[in-house]
């Protein structure tokens, strides 16, 4: 036994008593779940490209954000159930970058080690505590130092099997004075499939280093889904985090955090949900401010359509006067029977220079707006789809032309499925 496999074994042993501590321990927001009432898939095999996948599958992963064709990516992760069958850098980004799973990463590398479970604590609740026990995959990406990665790398968790949980684990790692794109997308092959997905993501953003990260979840209405994500920021270090929902989902539960430790660090949040049918869903973000100069933003846009149930939560916490955040939560309702909750929460502990403020609305189309629209030649439904559309159309400072061309893509096939 190598020494880093050695050391590796003593410290499961540490995290997986620690996360015994929380096996049965219910999330502090959202419907809590049983876990024991899925079952293990079966094995894939790997694959050596992603244009191999059935149609199915690569229909998905469009839906997700994944190319497989990975002309416009600089590398790839691709993970079926509990199985990792593909991960590949292109060879153009050789030295730049690596990918493989967590697995894998932290029986190679002792510093990995260090970071695991060091940005969200293992027995926050019996998610985190399940991802432990019973890890399932997940990817390990690191931008080496100074590296300005030009094209995106993207990430792919597909749940293929029905009744399955999928428990993974993600490491993030963006060394210093290096920059980054990364698209994850999480998805089903079949959108009558039941199960569970929960998702722990670790970022650490090196002092001058930057990451825009954006997730889009794609998943069916009898699904689960329980991410738990934590972003450690340094030095004049900058995180943007990009979160798109555009379908019905039984029951979504996340609560990102990034903590901003370096002076001049930045965090920008956008999320973007259209809720559907009956699903519940409990998202928001938060930003802690601990380093001079730090400054954090959370724009949020939500709609509820049918009977959803949206809880947009937005915390801003400050520990130093020389700080600024700033929250903008805005929603729309559809229906009588549809819920948002929009909770902002500021906090300036021991920073009484501190700038923190919010902006938090409910509201209703302007019918003055919509029968603009008709006087134009559009419907009724087409002109409030297209004031949905450009409510839900987020201006992200930064984003590459690619990737808005392909938020502005999904948002379209949300508009005439609204239709």
């Amino acid at each position: 036994m190598s020494k880093v496999t050695d050391r590796l074994a003593k410290k499961r042993a540490e995290w997986a008593k620690l996360a015994e501590t929380a096996a049965a321990k219910p999330a502090k927001f959202g419907p809590d779940i049983d876990l024991t009432e899925y079952v293990d898939p079966a094995d894939m095999a790997e694959v050596d490209t992603l244009k191999s996948l059935d149609k199915q599958m690569r229909e998905a992963a469009l839906y997700a954000g994944v190319d497989a064709d990975e002309t416009f990516r600089s590398g790839s992760y691709f993970q079926v159930d509990h199985t990792p069958i593909y991960r590949k850098v292109q060879e153009a980004y050789n030295g730049q970058l690596e990918i493989m799973s967590t697995s894998e990463a932290l029986e190679k590398y002792e510093w990995v080690q260090d970071l695991w479970w060091s940005a969200v604590p293992v027995d926050q609740d019996k998610f985190t505590a399940k991802a432990e026990l019973e890890q399932t995959g997940g990817y390990f990406i690191h931008v080496f130092a100074g590296q300005k990665i030009e094209k995106p790398i993207q990430a792919c968790l597909l749940l293929a099997e029905s009744n399955v949980s999928q428990n993974v684990h993600n490491l993030i790692v963006i060394d210093e004075g290096a920059e980054a794109q990364i698209i994850t997308g999480c998805t089903v092959k079949n959108d009558a499939a039941q199960g569970i997905h929960m998702g722990i993501s670790e970022f650490f953003i090196r002092k001058n280093a930057s990451l825009m990260f954006t997730m889009i979840h794609n998943w069916a209405e009898s699904f689960h889904v329980r991410p738990r994500s934590a972003t450690i920021v340094e030095e004049n270090g900058t995180f943007i985090n990009n979160y798109i929902l555009m379908k019905p989902v039984k029951s979504i539960q996340m609560f990102p955090s990034a903590v901003l430790n370096g002076d001049n660090a930045r965090a920008r949040f956008n999320t973007i949900i259209s809720g559907k049918k009956d699903s519940y869903i409990d998202v928001g973000s938060k930003a802690i401010l601990t380093g001079k100069n730090t400054s954090a933003e959370s724009i949020a846009r939500t709609v509820a359509y049918d009977e959803c149930a949206i809880y947009a939560r937005g915390d801003l916490i400050s520990y130093v006067n020389e700080s600024k955040a700033h929250l903008d939560c805005r929603g729309i309702l559809f229906s009588d029977k549809a819920q948002i909750w929009a909770i902002p929460a500021l906090a300036a502990d021991g920073a009484p220079q501190a700038e923190l403020s919010h902006e938090a609305a409910i509201s209703p189309i302007a019918e003055e707006e919509v029968e603009y629209l008709q006087t134009r030649g559009l419907t009724k439904d087409e002109a409030m789809s297209t004031i949905t559309r450009g409510f839900l159309n987020i201006d992200i400072p930064g984003l590459p032309p690619a990737l808005k061309s392909y938020i502005d893509h999904v948002l379209d096939a949300a508009d005439k499925e609204a239709l």
